[in-house]
């Protein structure tokens, strides 16, 4: 099949230019449809429904709302995102499996079909999909391992009942203690460290038990078990995390490391009683992931030189401000793998310790015995410490002391919630600290949101054009001439979109990254925090000292390919 000709035959293209195509996409390793769709010669739409017509196929545009798990069985993994076939649904009484497939004039993919099929003694039933639609049915229906579902069919024979509340005693503890729950569990705890999750959250629905896993900060779905082994994996889970197994009305908070592959990875656990049962949400603390470099975090020069001057500096305070999830204590992570060195003394109080590391007294507080971060900062002067992080300023008393602390000769690093760095000074003054303590403390206040990366081995170059390229220009359009002066040329400027494929799982996005906005203090910034500060006051400076805002480190990284133009708007929406 020739959709390359047949867009000759067309008119939508010369036989000049249909020549060239299909020179590039032979050197490019490239099919025809790729092709026609990077150079946007035809819409995806469109294309699929001219292939169609010419291979007689139907095309498929809606997804089934539940694929039975036993199908996905028939078809591996491997073979579904090497063939792009898609196994959609199964006709029980008629043995007809109805599959979706991009290529099913593939003669390879044909036989990999029908070899599988016929050892099911199944009659394939063959649809037409796009790209898109296959790229939709990776994302919402994960292949399930074997091993899980194995373990499912022994957990299920063990149990036999409707409901697991009947399960006397003695033998749901033998249970959570038996391999089928302790291999479940794994297999969950595996798949989220090698999928790269950030979290996993197992949580009950009317109908069954539903397993979803955090990438790049998006929920995913991966596992639908049945409701019935619920409070078996829970109390599994409690096991691991030292928690009180019988306790199910109210939270509980633990923590548990295991070896998966050559890795140590920790996992951080919070059970939550829901009317349906409990629900578990696990975070998962991969040292590789999650311990960056400063580097790494997607600093601009003029902010990686500005971050270096403080943290050169013997006292001081560096505040991370921003929601919940915007990778604060990451950013301060990265500066402890400089400052963490032999011959200072580093102690921190965080709520939760998120990673252990080497060197640093790391420190849990514990409202409910009442150890809290002003209490324990209080207990931390005594330490003799060269460096201290606070996890969060919360209230006017932890806002005193770390300002005391910075003042009296020590580098303090902490949190705070503000929407942008403008924010900080008037923050601290509303927490109590006077104006005039704010000048000699606070070195560097920085605000930060996370975007998704782009995926480096797919995302496709496209040009800027129209309401997207006038969104842009707006947003660096108050930025230093040096750093846009290659934007604003009359050339033509690109940018770049998520595709998808094998490597990224066919997300089109692998990672995440920081845009950030950071303001030090200096004598001019000190005059404006004496003389009642407003935000508009405090921007004006820190345009003076070269600042950008999230927003426009967003717009370069958008417009150095680094990612997307919908994920900037994204962040533009939270603020």
């Amino acid at each position: 099949m020739d959709l390359i000709a047949q867009l000759v035959k067309q008119k939508k293209i010369k036989r000049r230019e249909a020549s060239k195509l299909k020179a590039e996409a032979k050197r490019r390793e490239m099919t025809q449809e790729e092709i026609i769709l990077e150079k946007k010669i035809l819409p995806e739409k469109n294309l699929f429904e001219l292939k169609s017509k010419l291979t007689g196929f139907p095309l498929r545009e809606t997804l089934p709302e539940k694929i039975p798990s036993k199908i996905l069985e028939i078809i591996p993994r491997d073979s579904v995102e090497y063939y792009k076939i898609a196994p959609l649904s199964w006709k029980k009484d008629e043995r007809v499996l109805e599959v979706g497939m991009i290529y099913p004039e593939n003669p390879q993919a044909r036989e990999a079909l029908k070899f599988l099929t016929r050892q099911q003694k199944l009659q394939p039933k063959i649809y037409l999909i796009s790209f898109s639609y296959f790229k939709k049915y990776l994302e919402q229906y994960r292949t399930p391992k074997k091993e899980v579902e194995r373990a499912l069919e022994r957990l299920e024979e063990e149990i036999k009942l409707e409901r697991p509340k009947l399960v006397k005693k003695e033998e749901f503890d033998r249970l959570v203690e038996e391999a089928p729950v302790i291999k479940m569990v794994g297999v969950i705890l595996r798949q989220a460290v090698e999928g790269r999750a950030s979290d996993i959250h197992i949580e009950p629905t009317r109908e069954n038990l539903r397993v979803r896993y955090r990438l790049d900060g998006v929920l995913h779905s991966s596992l639908i078990l049945p409701l019935k082994v619920l409070p078996a994996i829970v109390a599994r889970i409690k096991i691991l995390s030292r928690l009180k197994i019988d306790e199910t009305r109210i939270p509980q908070d633990g923590r548990f490391s295991t070896k998966i592959g050559e890795k140590t990875i920790d996992f951080r656990v919070s059970t939550f009683p829901t009317t349906l049962g409990e629900k578990v949400a696990i975070r998962v603390l991969d040292p590789e992931e999650g311990l960056k470099s400063l580097a790494e975090l997607g600093l601009s020069q003029r902010n990686f030189e500005v971050v270096q001057r403080a943290i050169k500096k013997p006292y001081g305070m560096i505040l991370a401000t921003g929601p919940t999830g915007c990778g604060k204590t990451t950013t301060l992570y990265a500066l402890f793998r400089i400052l963490n060195k032999e011959g200072v003394n580093i102690v921190t109080l965080e709520d939760p310790v998120e990673y252990f590391i080497d060197g640093i007294n790391q420190s849990q507080i514990r409202p409910e015995i009442d150890y809290t971060f002003a209490r324990g900062l209080r207990q931390i002067l005594r330490q003799d410490p060269d460096i201290i992080m606070v996890g969060e300023i919360r209230d006017t008393e932890t806002a005193a002391l770390a300002t005391h602390a910075a003042l009296t000769g020590h580098l303090v690093l902490s949190t705070l919630h503000t929407n942008n760095v403008m924010g900080v000074i008037p923050r601290l003054i509303d927490m109590g600290v006077q104006p005039f303590l704010i000048p000699p403390t606070l070195s560097l206040a920085i605000a930060q949101r996370l975007v998704r990366a782009l995926c480096p081995f797919c995302k496709k170059k496209v040009k800027l054009t129209g309401e997207p390229k006038r969104y842009l220009l707006e947003k660096i359009k108050n930025l230093p001439p040096k750093m846009v002066e290659k934007y604003k040329t009359g050339k033509s400027l690109y940018i770049y979109q998520p595709k998808g494929c094998k490597k990224c799982n066919y997300k089109g996005y692998s990672g995440r990254i920081g845009v950030f906005e950071i303001i030090e203090m200096t004598d001019s910034l000190a005059e404006i925090t004496l003389q009642k500060p407003s935000e508009k006051e405090i921007l004006r400076e820190g345009r003076s000292q070269g600042m950008i805002t999230m927003e426009e480190d967003g717009a370069l990284k958008v417009l150095a390919g680094v990612t997307s133009l919908e994920e900037i708007m994204r962040v533009a929406e939270e603020k």
